[in-house]
């Protein structure tokens, strides 16, 4: 098995940050924002003691996991269980009055600068120490809470106002426990929230909750076992395996089996972030190029109030702010050749320049110039004069066939069923898969569809062909086909 290293450890913390922030703040990234008034969606543990009006998240989740453990040294192997989330912090703006006393406001500008009233979190990590494979564990840790001041002065020296941070002391409990499946010890890892004080509503829960919670499992001496892709002789032991509110998959470089992350959100196993990312944007299920180019549309108002929202916030405004166009080429994507094998490491080669997928792409995809999306781009493909043979006939551009949608087919597949359609191209994809593009012979805006190029797209098995004339264009005439196509 592989041994996580300190760079491997590194790349997992990226993973995990990313996790961390999930959801921390949404595009456009503004307190004003309807979206950003709902924040902590994942990972949340809420106090065990909150009202019910309080709306808080349940206190606990716990993963379980598979170690294989060579035979005679589960007394020697054990586990380090690194416990992450984000401490909630409150930053509340206070105004300084001449009478001396200090109110709070929503927000406060000093010399152009405004500084608003806004939630943010402290990232915690909680490392237990190694647990045993032995037997069971428990501990029970404190995360202190705290005050800081932060005075507010002009260019005058005149002090206008502060920033006050403030945050609830946290108690949490670490149980492990493992018992024996077969060939494999299944590790159970739980998380329980113990804040002792009771919470009247949403903020005071919140307030009292972990938040982004996950946990880093490091295996030494032993190896964990892919849970979504289990061997032949883990699957059944892998199927007990029960989680709750949180889901592992194998972390670190591909290959390694020693380190697991148990996170709120499902990942793949080995995840990684892409090498096109500049940065954090708290939204894993946005695209970046798309993020980026909505943050370029927002007018400056907009974009100072996600400034004073909060420090990430500013980071992504001045980041998208700064990008070049070739940054902005580069967030677009590479494309891979999926059938080229798989790279052997060896000398470098030269890199070529930021942004020039050209370059970046590999050879296989070497497309004389022309936009990887044109199908000019391979000239073995040519959609306007490929053909596929459905029940002995050709079917190509130009052809009639009937529709018969059977592979996964939605509401809007359910309406062409028995139509009449006209193929306007036969495409393969990169898997080798055929797709046959269509336009319905009595939709009324046909041509219109075939100049934009929106067509219907299936599969040659759900297509039945129809008896054509001359070039294919024509439509047979014939009290058959009138009768069972009156349009």
């Amino acid at each position: 098995m592989t041994r996580t290293t300190a760079v491997g450890l590194d790349h997992v913390r990226e993973i995990a940050d990313a996790v961390l922030y999930e959801g921390y703040l949404l595009y456009p990234y503004r307190a004003g924002s309807a979206k950003n008034r709902s924040r902590w969606q994942f990972g949340v543990l809420g106090p065990p003691s909150a009202a019910p009006t309080s709306f808080a998240e349940e206190p606990g989740m716990a993963v379980q996991c598979l170690l294989s453990v060579p035979e005679g040294t589960a007394d020697t192997a054990d586990v380090t269980v690194r416990l992450r989330f984000l401490q909630h912090q409150t930053r509340e703006v206070r105004r300084c009055d001449e009478d001396g006393r200090h109110p709070a406001v929503a927000q406060l500008t000093v010399d152009g600068v405004t500084f608003l009233s806004w939630d943010e979190a402290v990232e915690r990590e909680i490392d237990p120490g190694p647990v045993p494979l032995t037997g069971p564990t428990d501990r029970h840790r404190v995360v202190p809470g705290g005050e800081e001041t932060e005075w507010l002065t002009d260019t005058r020296g005149v002090t206008v106002g502060c920033v006050v941070r403030r945050r609830e002391p946290l108690a949490v409990r670490i149980r492990t426990r493992t018992e024996r499946d077969g060939a494999f010890l299944r590790l159970t890892v739980s998380v329980e929230n113990e804040h002792t004080a009771t919470a009247a509503d949403k903020d005071a829960a919140i307030r009292a909750s972990l938040i982004g919670t996950h946990v880093i499992l490091q295996a030494h001496g032993a190896g964990f076992v892919s849970l979504r892709e289990p061997p032949d002789e883990a699957a059944a032991a892998a199927a007990r395996c029960e989680q709750r509110r949180c889901w592992p998959v194998l972390a670190g470089p591909k290959g390694s089996t020693d380190t697991v992350i148990g996170a709120p959100i499902i990942l793949y196993d080995h995840p990684e972030i892409a090498e096109q990312s500049a940065g954090d944007l708290f939204d894993s299920t946005e695209i970046d190029e798309i993020l980026t180019l909505r943050v370029m549309t927002m007018t400056d108002q907009e974009k100072a109030e996600a400034r004073a929202t909060d420090p990430r916030a500013r980071e992504i405004i001045d980041r998208c702010d700064a990008m070049e166009p070739e940054d902005l080429r580069r967030l677009h994507g590479l494309l891979r050749d999926p059938h080229a094998p798989a790279a052997v490491a060896g000398p470098a080669a030269p890199p070529g320049p930021v942004g020039d997928l050209r370059d970046a792409a590999p050879a296989a995809f070497d497309t004389g110039g022309a936009p990887w999306w044109d199908p000019a781009a391979d000239a073995a493909v040519s959609p306007g004069t490929d053909s596929v043979v459905i029940d002995g006939v050709h079917v190509a551009k130009g052809s009639l066939v009937r529709v018969h949608p059977a592979r996964r087919a939605d509401a809007q597949d359910l309406f062409f069923a028995g139509r009449v359609a006209r193929v306007t191209a036969v495409l393969s994809d990169v898997d080798g898969g055929v797709h046959v593009a269509l336009v319905l012979l009595d939709d009324p805006a046909a041509d219109l569809h075939d100049w934009y190029g929106r067509y219907f797209y299936f599969a040659p098995d759900e297509l039945e062909p129809l008896p054509t004339e001359g070039t294919g264009q024509d439509i047979p005439d014939t009290p058959e086909f009138r009768k069972e196509n009156p349009s």
